[in-house]
């Protein structure tokens, strides 16, 4: 299975196999491995080194089941809970700053190739904050980089959820891990709910992203953010579509 990063994940038994995108650093990926094998909050690889491929790099990992979607069933406040605990993790060693920003790079490259000009719009108008991992006025912590709910499994039903998937595991600000549910809240795509759950969830686990009283001040710009690099992909969408559209129209 080709992800749309360009991995390709295979499954053999109780092992799953991931050929990392093309250009992977192989060295900022060991360092991801070190600290996904010393945490509690991430799924731990079966080996801390990559494997070459060719000119790629493979890593092995145990077989996990994610999340199935089913909207009536979505552990919502078990993902708040799981990434306070990543948040509150030191870091194992050295590692590279989170993938969020070069991901945005990424999908804003891929848009100038084929244009569209409501989420061209809606970018051009994204915070200076958005194309940085982290800054001084902010909390520095380890951020998984890449946080949504297909990003969380278990070895079966009654084991513990975990985070899964390291590419763009690294230090910076981790708003940046709720930019993406925040988005889609505001989007219309998560239920009140459901985002009431997965934030209270969060802050009950001492999760640092959060000052106290509303949490939109520190997390729009991450939202924002977070809906463009999902419209630049999904141009189908209609709310996400919306959202952009309305961001590009609250400037100027």
């Amino acid at each position: 299975m080709q992800t749309r990063s360009g991995a390709e994940i295979r499954v053999d038994g109780d092992v799953v196999y991931k050929l990392h995108r093309p250009g992977t650093d192989p060295r900022q990926l060991t360092m991801r491995l070190r600290v996904a094998a010393g945490s509690k909050a991430l799924l731990s690889p079966s080996e801390v080194k990559p494997e070459a491929v060719g000119d790629r790099w493979r890593t092995k990992w145990p077989y996990v089941e994610t999340v199935v979607p089913q909207p009536e069933h979505l552990p919502w406040a078990e993902a708040g809970g799981l990434l306070a605990r990543l948040h509150r993790e030191e870091p194992v060693g050295r590692i590279p700053p989170h993938g969020w920003p070069q991901r945005l790079r990424r999908a804003m490259d891929e848009l100038r190739e084929d244009r569209d000009a409501t989420v061209l719009r809606a970018a051009a108008v994204l915070p200076d904050a958005v194309w940085r991992a982290g800054s001084a006025a902010r909390p520095l912590t380890v951020v998984h980089g890449d946080f949504h709910l297909g990003q969380v499994g278990r070895r079966d039903a009654g084991a513990p959820w975990l985070l899964i998937d390291v590419d763009d595991l690294g230090i910076g600000d981790p708003a940046w891990d709720l930019a993406r549910p925040a988005g889609f809240w505001a989007a219309g795509l998560i239920p009140d709910d459901d985002w009431g759950a997965f934030v209270d969830a969060y802050r009950e686990a001492e999760g640092p992203a959060l000052p106290d009283g509303d949490p939109w001040p520190v997390l729009e710009p991450f939202a924002r953010a977070a809906v463009v690099q999902a419209a630049a992909h999904h141009r189908d969408d209609e709310l996400l579509m919306a959202a952009c559209t309305r961001m590009a129209g609250s400037v100027g």
